[in-house]
């Protein structure tokens, strides 16, 4: 699933290209929105909250999306061949002058009253690439359940918005934390947070996650998508495992050496 950093460049891309322009063209290929029609309106900003997209229009309404697993928005200057995927993946096509913005295999696409965003964003925690980004109370929510595995707190968005599977296993390495210890157990929660955000800012202009530093082909990541390969820094096997809530089980790596599950 694109994390915080991949959907805030995706709107900051978006804003670009739309935001000041009536739209010429406008096609939600899904069934709820299939006759609806905002050709003439401005779109007036394209904002990220978390791992949500919005695309705000003058007539006080927003165009709300999220990816999920595989969806994506690309940008493709009048006369370019699309090729984000076949069409009938398509779900949304957004024109202006210039440039038309196209929607591909989005998981979740409905219009809300601008004012109403609430219904659908108002559950998050603090947005790690928000300007209003508040660290206390990620904090705050997460201590209020210190029994809780940190790995599973940390990819809870009403916690904290924006980290997912790849920056969960990153920053926790960094910390030297494992992925099931308590959250009650974790010393420093600030220093943690503020080093997920600091991780998403590095990336998020760029088209290609990197928590290490080193550019070279293969070595962008310490612990993600590695297991049974040696530990950057010590050499013991990464481990991988699924857990979390019933259903909603994501994978998750560690060293055991680097990070080992402390008692009590």
């Amino acid at each position: 699933m694109p994390e915080g950093d991949t959907v805030w460049r995706a709107a900051h891309l978006l804003h670009r290209a739309l935001a000041g322009n009536s739209l010429t063209r406008c096609e939600f290929r899904v069934p709820a929105l299939a006759t609806t029609d905002l050709t003439g309106r401005i779109v007036t900003e394209a904002v990220s909250r978390g791992k949500h997209l919005l695309i705000r229009f003058d007539n006080g309404w927003s165009l709300h999306s999220h990816l999920r697993m595989e969806g994506s928005w690309r940008i493709f200057a009048d006369g370019r061949r699309w090729n984000g995927g076949p069409s009938h993946e398509i779900r949304a096509v957004l024109g202006v002058p210039g440039s038309t913005a196209v929607g591909y295999r989005l998981g979740v696409l409905e219009l809300v009253r601008t004012d109403q965003e609430s219904a659908v964003v108002g559950h998050l925690g603090p947005d790690l690439l928000g300007p209003e980004w508040d660290l206390a109370e990620a904090v705050r929510r997460l201590r209020a359940e210190p029994d809780r595995a940190i790995g599973e707190a940390l990819l809870d968005q009403r916690n904290l918005a924006g980290i997912g599977t790849v920056y969960r296993a990153e920053i926790l390495f960094l910390q030297g934390i494992h992925p099931r210890t308590p959250v009650g157990q974790v010393r420093d929660l600030e220093r943690l947070c503020e080093r997920v955000r600091q991780l998403l800012i590095m990336n998020r202009s760029g088209f290609e996650q990197n928590t290490t530093g080193d550019r070279r082909p293969g070595r962008s990541h310490w612990v993600y998508g590695r297991a049974g390969r040696e530990c950057r820094r010590c050499g013991t096997a990464i481990a991988m495992e699924e857990f979390g809530p019933y259903g909603q089980e994501r994978v998750s790596y560690w060293c055991p050496h680097c990070q080992p599950l402390r008692p009590g």
